[in-house]
């Protein structure tokens, strides 16, 4: 079975790159670049891991998760938050409201797709 990921990033370029990058190793991969949509896209029907950025249009990575983690239908899905805020504020928040993993921009692509493989077994 395909492991689905939702990439939540409303930078074009990030996207472009995660997609490539999970798709070739072998990732069924979405993407939304409005948090607004990809909540409603994630309560719709649940990607298998979701790599979500900390800052976004319409609603926050940070509201995101607290609402997934909040939400018992979804409260369990893995959760990446890459965000390029390198403050230790950040990732304790992220810590506190759920997140599985925290990575910082830059990241390499290696580190990532591992992440993303832990997460997905």
């Amino acid at each position: 079975m395909t492991v689905r990921v939702m990439i939540v990033e409303d930078e074009p370029y990030i996207v472009e790159s995660l997609e490539f990058l999970l798709s070739r190793d072998g990732f069924r991969v979405t993407s939304q670049s409005d948090g607004d949509q990809a909540m409603r896209d994630i309560l719709n029907d649940p990607p298998d891991v979701l790599v979500l950025d900390a800052m976004l249009p319409g609603r926050s990575g940070f509201d995101i998760l607290r609402e997934v983690r909040n939400t018992p239908a979804v409260q369990s899905l893995p959760i990446l938050m890459l965000t390029a805020k390198g403050q230790q504020s950040a990732a304790e928040d992220a810590k506190k409201s759920g997140v599985s993993l925290f990575m910082t921009k830059p990241f390499s692509n290696a580190e990532l797709v591992d992440a993303v493989r832990r997460l997905a077994s």
